[in-house]
């Protein structure tokens, strides 16, 4: 019987499952992204977002728990250093699934899996979404000013540029 088993097992046998799980989460580690099946993302996701919990606590026994998982020391010093800096005030959710499509050969659906606060893109598109239409026109507004003030300071250089280009035209 298999009550209470209800993890996908991906058609593996439980060390290839294993092997497989802590490769693509050391690859997630050090890329900050991945593609790979939807499958795969989903049970990769429930098997790095607890590392990468363990991982704002940097404690020698977290260490030690979270390299046992992945048995790589390059990416415990990855993970326990950039990853944990950026994560340590988010209370979860540390990887987003993106779906591609369909993959060619099998129809298989395909997804990107990455670090939420790696993604210089989405963060740039959520600060614009989180600008109101008030704040929007008192930006408007403050832009002119801006370029009058700088304005002056940009011509006195150019007006300096042509000075010295006629010097040696006189000689």
């Amino acid at each position: 019987m298999r009550h209470n088993k209800k993890f996908n097992h991906l058609s593996r046998t439980a060390s290839h499952r294993n092997a497989m799980l802590a490769n693509m989460a050391i690859s997630l580690i050090m890329h900050k992204r991945i593609t790979t099946t939807l499958a795969k993302a989903k049970a990769l996701k429930k098997f790095v977002e607890p590392l990468i919990t363990r991982s704002k606590d940097d404690s020698t026994n977290s260490r030690r728990v979270v390299f046992r998982y992945l048995q790589n020391k390059f990416a415990l010093k990855e993970l326990f250093g950039d990853v944990a800096a950026k994560v340590g005030d988010r209370p979860g959710g540390y990887t987003r699934i993106i779906k591609l499509g369909t993959r060619q050969g099998d129809a298989a659906q395909i997804c990107f899996i990455e670090l939420v606060d790696f993604d210089e893109n989405m963060a740039k598109t959520a600060a614009k979404k989180k600008t109101t239409r008030r704040s929007r026109k008192s930006t408007k507004a403050e832009a002119p000013a801006a370029e009058v003030a700088e304005a002056p300071v940009a011509e006195a250089p150019v007006a300096e540029a042509p000075a010295a280009e006629e010097a040696p035209k006189a000689e």
